[in-house]
């Protein structure tokens, strides 16, 4: 029968972690909580930067990793710059009958309806052999670069070789090398994208490319689960106090609802707030003693019999 325990040190978490695992569904951020468990650090862990970053936040977006710096994980090896490719190689590799290459370049060639020139050529086998990107992941990203291409400039925009091998060499930092990977990754862009649009218009903003912090901060508030209404009232509160938007300070609005469980506005209304008043300097004062409570209530009563006086004197 197949072992499901190895011998040796046990690992445990609690259940409230496993079920934010769980609500999270993203497998590098299990990964990277279990080796945080484990190490209780980054160092030793051989992901890219980029790798890294995208899982801790995640894990971040549900409390399962302090906001602080971690020790950075040891950086990989540096990627070689690509070779400079003569034009006998690439004639040899579309001469090659053994090779996936010649049917990867008719398809792109297909897909982008044109032919491919000397230097178009040289960029794909450059995906294909320096990158040793699989020719299924490599139509994936074209495929994908195509739909974007289309969507900012409309209907039968091309993208250049240009274009799709800088996304090709994020694709290779990010690990995307499987079909799998690479599905799961433009489902995810694909959902982002739109939520961006309705993050924009929650905030008052135009529509407009964002830069990639606002990308983050808007990645992370979804994977937090804040609906429509909160993230409304979160901005509003902001510009409340900043006068302007101020995606750093709306961010720690949200994180603040976000451990205290709270997602929506019924929630928020009903949970964010605290009865004790505030003092000067942002401390809150303790609860009104019964005796305090006494003199309160009988100097608004010789307060009120005051007024009733000075009303009754002028008439």
């Amino acid at each position: 029968m197949a072992q499901t325990l190895l011998p040796g040190e046990i690992l445990a978490m609690t259940a409230q972690a496993a079920d934010r695992l769980f609500r999270l569904d993203h497998g590098d951020a299990a990964l990277l909580y279990l080796y945080l468990l484990r190490h209780g650090t980054l160092n030793g862990l051989k992901w890219t930067q980029e790798r890294t970053q995208a899982a801790l936040e995640r894990l971040r977006s549900q409390g399962l990793a302090p906001s602080g710096e971690l020790e950075a994980p040891e950086p990989p090896p540096q990627q070689l710059p690509p070779p400079e490719y003569a034009t006998e190689d690439i004639t040899a590799a579309l001469a090659d009958r053994a090779s996936l290459f010649p049917p990867l370049a008719d398809e792109v060639e297909r897909r982008l309806g044109k032919k491919l020139s000397a230097s178009d050529l040289k960029k794909l086998y450059t995906l294909y052999d320096h990158l040793a990107l699989p020719p299924e992941v490599i139509l994936m990203l074209v495929g994908w670069c195509i739909e974007e291409m289309e969507r900012k400039y409309g209907p039968g925009r091309r993208p250049f070789l240009s274009q799709i091998s800088k996304e090709g060499f994020v694709w290779a930092r990010r690990g995307i090398d499987t079909m799998e990977r690479a599905e799961e990754y433009i489902a995810k862009l694909t959902r982002l994208r739109g939520r961006e649009a309705e993050v924009l218009r929650l905030l008052d903003i135009s529509p407009r490319p964002l830069v990639e912090r606002e990308k983050t901060y808007i990645a992370a508030w979804d994977d937090m689960g804040f609906e429509d209404e909160a993230i409304r009232m979160a901005y509003e509160k902001t510009v409340l106090k900043k006068q302007s938007m101020d995606w750093g300070y709306m961010n720690g609005i949200l994180r603040r609802w976000h451990e205290k469980g709270l997602h929506t506005a019924a929630a928020i209304q009903a949970g964010d707030h605290d009865p004790r008043p505030m003092r000067a300097g942002g401390q809150t004062s303790s609860p009104p003693t019964p005796d305090q409570d006494q003199r309160v209530r009988e100097d608004m009563e010789r307060m009120r019999r005051l007024m009733e006086q000075m009303k009754q004197e002028e008439g």
